[in-house]
């Protein structure tokens, strides 16, 4: 028998054959009303908790990278703090073209200050040779270039593959280093990195820039 038919006499008993009082659904479907609306208000503050802040998602977290699945001459695009990351993973043949590209460049030896870090520093621009790592937005306006990777053709007989800005024609060696007399003013930028393992990396990290 439910709750709403259970009716007490003047002693307090229950008695079955009286009507079901109507006040007493009332109060209980009440306070089952208050009890769901007091838990929801308890509910959204703890969701708010758990909610990350603009601040977090400002800063973004490090991004793991497995690199040992790309194929030797091609890239890897993931994304950090909101920017295309390129992961190039260079053929000894596109290595050796770097070494011919010096004079052609406008910072070669990536010397400006806030693009390179230390460890960077090198002709290939990356921690071990075959893998460049790198932002994939140009240091003009914010455009994002397109990979060439194949020698000669249209952008000339000593191109030896690498990036071209598709807005306002600034080019970039396969070390993202540009060229000379080209509208963006430096070279790629190279993220704060690290290897984990042979075949992992975490972008996001390094010496001096912790997670």
């Amino acid at each position: 028998m439910s709750q709403d038919t259970l009716v007490h006499d003047d002693d307090g008993a229950v008695d079955p054959n009286l009507p079901p009082d109507p006040s007493r659904r009332f109060w209980v479907t009440t306070a089952c009303a208050v009890g769901g609306v007091a838990g929801v208000a308890t509910a959204v503050p703890l969701v708010s908790t758990f909610s990350p802040s603009e601040k977090a998602r400002a800063a973004g977290a490090p991004v793991e990278v497995d690199v040992g699945d790309i194929p030797v001459g091609t890239m890897k695009t993931v994304e950090w703090r909101g920017k295309p990351v390129w992961i190039i993973h260079r053929s000894p043949e596109q290595l050796a073209g770097l070494k011919t590209q010096d004079a052609l460049l406008a910072d070669p030896d990536s010397k400006r200050p806030g693009f390179t870090p230390k460890y960077a520093e090198n002709e290939g621009r990356s921690r071990k040779p075959e893998l460049f790592v790198c932002v994939g937005i140009c240091t003009h306006l914010g455009c994002s270039p397109t990979s060439h990777f194949e020698k000669g053709g249209s952008l000339g007989a000593d191109w030896q593959g690498g990036f071209l800005c598709p807005c306002h024609g600034s080019t970039f060696d396969l070390a993202g280093r540009v060229y000379k007399n080209k509208p963006a003013p430096d070279n790629l930028e190279v993220p704060p990195y690290q290897y984990l393992t042979d075949t992992r990396i975490i972008v996001g990290v390094d010496e001096d820039n912790k997670a």
